[in-house]
């Protein structure tokens, strides 16, 4: 179907009620039955066996990169106007979600490409959440967030819990979220208690992708240990409250360790055996393939291994545009099996 025929009129706020139909509210209501009684490691452990890889696609949504498809239509070609720009950004985000449902076990959607449009692109983000729940994906909110005390709590409750206030009782928060814990044990707890209280899950930065991260995070203490690795004592500290750890044998609290930084990052999987790690830099950030699955234990569990750009903009690639020319959804769909064929052998390397 062409994209003018699957678009509809624009009215008002085209993507809040119009693009994807607002779930029934029963749907809502069993969504948030199932979170409550089911553990989100447990839940990963299903998806990523049903899926057969642990390749997750990260929504980092740029307007001048997306398809001229959707930047020429009537009602989405101005990037200088915020509700159009967001009506393109949600259209975009929603058409490659339906192509990738099928085939990963879930999305990270980073909200900074949504806070630049502030409440025009909040409510996008929160009804991108929604109509990836519908997907069936699990569902990680890059959010980053980091302190200490009430302000955590409330954190905490803006980004894990389904909301309880009235006029917000259709919305959903993302199953998982990022924290940033280098504030310390308690800028990490007020997280977990929530996540275990919803039955979702946090992944606390340990060691991140960037080329930077060694200049502060490898920093070593007077007894030689990096600063990451004293991160991660204290994450697998959390993790491992009883409670936390569901039938699977694994924690809710995970960690993020870059794919980018394989000679010091190696020993992590074997030490926290209960963690599931959040794998950023595979792609567009150079990690190959093997740098990632390092984190995946035997049966393919343990990580999710993030692919972002290299995904959703596969279109811009020769090798895909070559093939399928203007068909940008065939572009990202060819991209997806790529990256699986190339992680399971990887995976059957290593093994």
């Amino acid at each position: 179907m062409e994209h003018e025929e699957s678009f509809p009129e624009k009215k008002g706020k085209l993507w809040c009620r119009s693009v994807v139909p607002s779930p029934c509210r029963e749907n809502f209501e069993g969504k948030v039955n199932q979170v409550m009684s089911s553990h989100f490691a447990d839940r990963l452990c299903t998806a990523v066996q049903s899926k057969k890889t642990s390749l997750i696609v990260g929504l980092d949504p740029v307007y001048h990169r997306l398809p001229p498809a959707i930047t020429t239509h009537r009602h989405m070609n101005d990037e200088f106007d915020a509700a159009a720009a967001v009506d393109a950004i949600f259209d975009f985000c929603t058409q490659t979600m339906r192509i990738v449902a099928p085939m990963v076990p879930a999305v990270k959607i980073n909200i900074a490409f949504f806070e630049k449009y502030l409440s025009e692109g909040l409510e996008s983000y929160y009804a991108l959440i929604s109509e990836a729940n519908e997907l069936g994906l699990e569902i990680v909110g890059d959010v980053k967030r980091g302190d200490i005390g009430h302000t955590a709590e409330m954190y905490a409750e803006a980004h894990l819990q389904n909301p309880e206030l009235v006029g917000l009782e259709d919305t959903l928060a993302p199953d998982a979220i990022t924290v940033n814990g280098y504030t310390g044990l308690d800028g990490i707890e007020p997280f977990a208690k929530m996540a275990e209280a919803q039955g979702k899950g946090v992944f606390v930065l340990v060691r991140t992708s960037n080329p930077s991260a060694a200049a502060i995070q490898d920093v070593q203490d007077a007894q030689g240990q990096p600063l990451y690795e004293k991160m991660a004592e204290i994450v697998g500290e959390i993790a491992a409250v009883p409670e936390r750890i569901g039938q699977s044998g694994y924690s809710n609290i995970g960690m993020v360790v870059g794919g980018t930084a394989p000679e010091v990052t190696a020993a992590l999987r074997t030490k926290y055996d209960k963690i599931w790690f959040l794998v950023p830099g595979y792609g567009s950030q150079g990690a190959s393939a093997a740098d990632c699955v390092r984190f995946c234990k035997t049966d393919g569990t343990g990580a999710l291994i993030n692919a972002s750009r290299s995904i959703i903009y596969a279109y811009e690639k020769p090798k895909y545009k070559d093939q399928f020319g203007d068909d940008w959804k065939k572009c990202i769909e060819q991209a997806v099996i790529d990256a699986k064929i190339e992680l399971a052998n990887a995976m059957q390397t290593k093994l």
